[in-house]
């Protein structure tokens, strides 16, 4: 039997060629499992992954809820259980240890982060006010790239990696669609809507079109190499500080923003998931429920308003009697 660091090894070569995991993915798996690989050769005198019992699992599992928040943990248990499910899958272990444990987690409910409109729009007009203001050729440039990158960042719900990874020849500017490349490299494509944003491309790709042939990439600095995710953060904290936004914005918020505003929009679930690239609907749904527990309201709404409109009763006014039945006055007879 392989030690564990070796078997570590190997399950993240099955990752790579067997998974198509991407490099990011790939990083935080190694992470989470060395450290629990440290843990078993610090803590116990566990050699072999058939060693490692429940009880040394839930030990690890009490360690981690202490040092990190929910969410980290909840990612690094899954690595190991992901880890031990390979072990399952080829029979190097008889009996899976994580089977007799269940983890709960209570994750805070954390709203996700958008952009107030009237601040996208500072943001949008400090950058085409630079533009115009530009005193050199170069940063004209610069100023138009920075435009395209934020126009697409907020139209499109684009992830920063899938932005700076993302090669010329999927970008078409003609039927307006681009084709990405989001995680486990699961392929999509999101049609752009706005004349504006699709203007601003073809300006940009013309004006930077020796640069993106050397690169193949769309997104280049005025040296030909790829945008990095730190330099698209860069050029957001400088805007930002040209316009006096107070506001810490990072890329992320740009996604968030447009999911929000489809949403309110009445783009439906399973069509914003589509195009934002989740694995499921049900993923989406959790992750905006602020905005469709409002949509639900506002529906009920509407639905109370008409049912209330479609049962209400006038009381009608009551009709004339017949003639015959209708009281007459009778003169009083003079008697004597």
């Amino acid at each position: 039997m392989n030690s564990i660091s070796t078997l570590i090894t190997e399950y993240l070569d099955s990752c790579r060629t067997q998974k198509c995991l991407d490099e990011k993915t790939l990083k935080a798996y190694r992470i989470d499992l060395r450290q629990f690989s440290d843990f078993i050769s610090d803590s116990t005198q566990i050699e072999v992954i058939t060693d490692i019992t429940s009880e040394t699992l839930e030990n690890y599992i009490s360690r981690l809820h202490v040092e990190y928040k929910p969410k980290t943990a909840k990612r690094k248990i899954a690595s190991i259980k992901a880890l031990f499910h390979y072990c399952e899958y080829k029979d190097l272990i008889d009996r899976n240890p994580f089977s007799k444990i269940h983890t709960r987690f209570r994750e805070p409910v954390i709203l996700p982060k958008t952009i107030p409109l009237h601040i996208v729009e500072s943001f949008l007009s400090t950058i085409y006010t630079r533009r115009s203001e530009a005193g050199t050729a170069y940063q004209r440039r610069n100023a138009l790239r920075d435009a395209a990158v934020i126009e697409l960042l907020f139209s499109s719900g684009i992830r920063i990696s899938e932005l700076c990874n993302l090669k010329n020849d999927n970008v078409n500017l003609i039927d307006g669609t681009i084709l990405i490349y989001g995680k486990g490299d699961k392929e999509r494509y999101i049609q752009l809507a706005s004349d504006d944003v699709i203007h601003i491309l073809d300006e940009y790709r013309r004006s930077f079109s020796t640069e993106i042939s050397s690169s193949a990439h769309f997104f280049v600095n005025q040296s030909g190499a790829p945008l990095s995710d730190q330099s698209v953060r860069r050029m957001i904290n400088k805007y930002c500080s040209l316009a006096a936004i107070d506001l810490h914005i990072t890329p992320h918020m740009f996604r968030h923003t447009f999911a929000t505003m489809a949403l309110s929009s009445g783009v439906d679930v399973k069509t914003l998931s589509s195009m934002l690239g989740h694995y499921s609907a049900g993923f989406t749904l959790d992750t905006y429920t602020h905005i469709t527990n409002d949509m639900q309201r506002g529906a009920a709404e509407k639905i109370g308003g008409f049912m209330e409109s479609a049962t209400a009763t006038t009381t009608p006014e009551p009709p004339d009697p017949p003639e015959e039945s209708r009281c007459k006055v009778i003169p009083f007879e003079r008697v004597g």
